[in-house]
This record gives structure tokens, sequence and C-alpha cells, in this order.
């Protein structure tokens, strides 16, 4: 059984062995410890849990020619080199053209030719990573964390960008990582919203969908008098206007689109902002404002109603649905007593990891499931088949030998059931055609 499944119009063993040596990894090629072959094992076995210098030892010593000592994969794992290199294969891996994964294949929505969704989640790390990740800490009490931010792209099915960063650095100061390109629609939540920054991301050529986050300044754009947004809302009802956000010296132009939700609707997100809010009573202004669902927007085209700006931003769920599946299937609750450069190895092999299961596998595979059956590959039930049968990533690596067998067991166990509720790949075709000027779905 082939280890190399990374080598299927993706990163060749030849690729991996120029980037060990352009970060230091490698000094010379007589080693005996292999970078492609070390890279290859220690991502496999990161989905199964913390790493151990005896288990790779033994596992390379058993499927390659190398016969290094638990020692000597201390040694390099210890490397100030090795962080880097690990970090230079996720790159490569994200940039790689897999077959039917192709960015350049997939249909842009209404002139935009990414929608990029920017999101965070936490994991708990070993107590003695504190001052290097920070975290929450009490009299009584202390708990380490890290943030991973990533950033998707829902045309393409594929992580763009990752980062692990210290629990401290929140998801506003992460707002301006984003590499964005021209033609690119960001669909962010209040915790990356700012109005420089959305002014910044437009400049650059790049539209943003965001929630309202409340005492944020409207402007009228032509007197530029402040607007009292819940006092518009109250006497008009709902809103579709162009104005100005931000301070006087940064305005930017937006719109600001918004409707009334059901009192019921409204009622549960009292409840939650008065939960969440630490004692600290929210105002009533704000409380006020939860009557309605407010967008601040850049996108100018008036095709993007309301109701089409609801269904892209409900798709925002999807990046927090891949967190979820990294948390149970793909150990990443699983660290023990880790050093911060063991750590980041760690995480970045997962992150290579996963970035090459859902571009390289799932996505293809998706593809050509939808093409055989019409039937949709779950990304939840996908991720756990890979999980549970995690050999038979080699095999589908290369998608055009996969056997008939293993297709009709993707099909029988990693699609989605017949049901009344739209899944998630139905609703973004109904989205691109809506935008795109076609009725019905693919």
């Amino acid at each position: 059984m082939t280890m190399d499944f990374f080598n299927v119009e993706g990163l060749t063993r030849e690729e991996i062995e120029e980037l060990a040596f352009e970060t230091g990894f490698c000094k010379r090629h007589s080693g005996k410890i292999e970078a492609p072959d070390f890279v290859i094992h220690f991502c496999n076995e990161s989905l199964v849990g913390t790493v151990s210098y005896n288990d790779i030892a033994g596992k390379m010593q058993a499927e390659t020619k190398t016969d290094a000592s638990r020692q000597a994969f201390h040694q390099r794992m210890c490397n100030d080199n090795c962080v880097p290199f690990f970090e230079k294969v996720l790159e490569r891996v994200i940039i790689s053209k897999y077959p039917f994964g192709n960015m350049d294949e997939v249909s842009g929505l209404n002139g935009f030719k990414r929608i990029l969704i920017q999101d965070s989640t936490v994991i708990r790390l070993p107590l003695r990573l504190f001052e290097v990740f920070s975290g929450v800490k009490n009299a009584h009490k202390a708990v380490c964390n890290a943030r991973i931010q990533g950033v998707y792209d829902l045309l393409s099915k594929r992580f763009i960008q990752f980062s692990i960063d210290p629990y401290s650095k929140n998801d506003l100061s992460a707002a301006l990582d984003i590499i964005v390109e021209p033609g690119d629609l960001l669909l962010r939540d209040r915790g990356y919203f700012s109005a420089p920054i959305i002014k910044e991301l437009k400049e650059e050529g790049a539209d943003t969908i965001s929630r309202y986050k409340h005492k944020t300044k409207i402007y009228d754009i032509e007197s530029g008098e402040e607007i009292n947004l819940l006092t518009y809302l109250s006497q008009h009802g709902c809103a579709d206007m162009t104005v100005l956000i931000g301070s006087e010296e940064e305005k930017c132009k937006v719109r600001i689109v918004a409707q009334p939700v059901k009192e019921e609707i409204a009622n549960q997100r009292r409840m939650k902002a008065k939960k969440e809010s630490n004692g600290k009573n929210p105002s009533k202004e704000l409380l006020a404002l939860m009557s309605w669902t407010i967008f601040v927007v850049t996108v100018e085209d008036e095709q993007f109603t309301f109701e089409t700006i609801l269904k892209l931003y409900g798709l925002r769920w999807r990046i927090e649905n891949i967190f979820k599946t990294w948390k149970s299937h793909f150990s990443f609750s699983k660290i023990h007593n880790v050093s911060e450069n063991q750590l980041r190895v760690l995480l970045t092999a997962r992150l290579i990891m996963i970035t090459f299961i859902y571009q390289g596998l799932f996505s293809p595979l998706s593809s050509l499931i939808r093409k055989i059956s019409n039937k949709r590959l779950s990304l939840m039930k996908f991720t756990r088949y890979i999980r549970k049968n995690i050999k038979l990533i080699f095999e589908l690596s290369d998608i055009a030998k996969v056997s008939e067998k293993r297709i009709k067991g993707l099909i029988k166990y990693c699609t989605y059931d017949q049901r009344k509720r739209v899944n998630f790949e139905a609703q973004l075709d109904e989205i691109i055609l809506e935008l795109n000027g076609h009725e019905g779905l693919a």
C-alpha cells in the first residue's frame, strides 16, 4: 500500500524534499530520515492522536527503509526548522490542484469568484503552554487555549488559509489577516466587524456581508446626519438603504438591509443576550433591535435582496460544521503535555490532512458521485467514514483508480438521506442558480 497519497496531481515527494531543504529541515541528502516519508507518516498518525517518537519510528521502520531511533525523531521534531517545514507543506497542499477540485472549473456566483467564510475555533492545550497561548485564568483555575483561524471557500469546497494563534488574539484582531482577491465575497459574523476593515477590503476588490454590530454609527449619505437605526426601523418596519458608516475620517459606503423577525425569535435572541452578558444587562436599545435581522452589505447589486442575503449568510454554518467534525473525528482534543514546537507541528500536520481530505478527497469524490448517482456526499458522514476507515485515504487518493465497490460504499454510507429539509449542497446550488439568473436546482 503506497503512502504517497499527496502525489496525485498534488504534492510530489520531490516537492516535499525541496521544501525540506528550503526551510533548513534537511541539510544533506544522506540522512537516515527522508523528509517525504517523515511528513507523510506523521500527518497520517496525527489523525489518531498525539504522535509519540516511538510510534513514528516503529511505523516508518515497518513501512519504509528508514531505521532510525526514536531519539533521532525527537531531534528532528525539536529542530527549529520543523515547524516552518510543516507550514510550507500545508501552504503547498492548500494551493495544490486536485482532480475535479480545480478552482478554474468552478462556476462563479453572479460575478463573484469565491465565497469566503472566516471563522475560528478554540482548542484546549496543556497548561504548561499558558504563557505562549494564554487562555482564561482566575484566582482558582487556569485554562490554556489556542485559537485556530480558518478561511474556507464555499464554491471550490477548499480551505485557502489557516493560522494557529494565541487565545488572546480575537477574531477582530485577525480580521485583516485574510488574503482577499478582487471578486471575493466574504460572509462574516459580528466578531470580525469593523467599518475601517470593511472599507479596506472593498478597496481591495472584495465585498462583504456582515451582521450589524450594535452602536455602529450610521450616517445619511447625502446630508451626513447621523441616523438612529432603531427609530428608522420603528417608523418604516424594514430597511434597504445606502448609508455611510464609521468615523468622520474613514467613512465607508454600505447598504443596511433589515427585515423584522417573529416575536418568538426576537425573545429567544434577548434571552440569549441576557444569558451571555456576564451580569451586565444589555441596553434597552440593543434588546429592541433584536426584533430585526440586520445586515451590513457592500454589494450594490439590487438582485441581492434581503431574502438572498439571508440565504447566503445562512451558509456560514458550513465552516462551523467543519470545525465540529475536526473535534469529533480528527483528535483535536487529544493533546498530551507537549512543548510549543511539538504542538505546532502536530496541529499543522492535522491541518495538512484535513485540507487534503476535504479538497483532495471530498471535493472530487462529491463531484464524481453526483455525476454517477445524482446523490450528494455528506461532509459529516464522509469525515466519520474516513476516520473509522483511515487506511482508505491511500486508496481513495487516486480518484481515477477508485473501485466500483468503494464508490458504492460511499454512496451507501456517506450520502445525504432523503428528507424534506434541504441539505447544504442543494442550498448552495439553489442560491448560485438564483443569482446567476437560472431557475430550479442543478
